[in-house]
C-alpha cells in the first residue's frame, strides 16, 4: 500500500509542477521580472523536492528558478545560517 500511496502522491506533485513549470516559461520569477515573498516561500517548498529525491529534471523553467533564486546574497546568507550550504 506504501508504494500505491507514494506513486499516487508523486503523480499529484508533478502534475502541481508541471503547472508551476509552465508558468515561468516567459518570466523569471511568479509575478514577473521582481522577486517577492511569493517566490521566497515556493523557493523553500520546491527544495523540499529535492530533499525528498523527487526528481525535477522534467522541470527545466524550475531548475532555472531554484538557481536564480539561490544565487541571491540573501538567500546565500540564509542558507548558509541554517547550515543547508557550506
Amino acid at each position: 500500500m506504501q508504494g500505491d500511496w507514494r506513486t499516487a502522491t508523486l503523480g499529484l506533485i508533478n502534475r502541481r509542477l508541471s503547472v508551476f513549470d509552465t508558468m515561468l516559461e516567459d518570466k523569471p520569477y511568479m509575478m514577473g521580472d521582481t522577486f517577492t515573498v511569493a517566490d521566497a516561500y515556493a523557493f523553500t517548498v520546491v527544495n523540499w523536492a529535492t530533499m525528498k529525491n523527487i526528481d525535477l529534471s522534467q522541470f527545466p523553467n524550475i531548475i532555472a528558478y531554484l538557481d536564480r533564486i539561490r544565487a541571491r546574497p540573501h538567500v546565500q546568507a540564509a542558507m548558509k545560517a541554517e547550515g543547508l550550504i557550506d
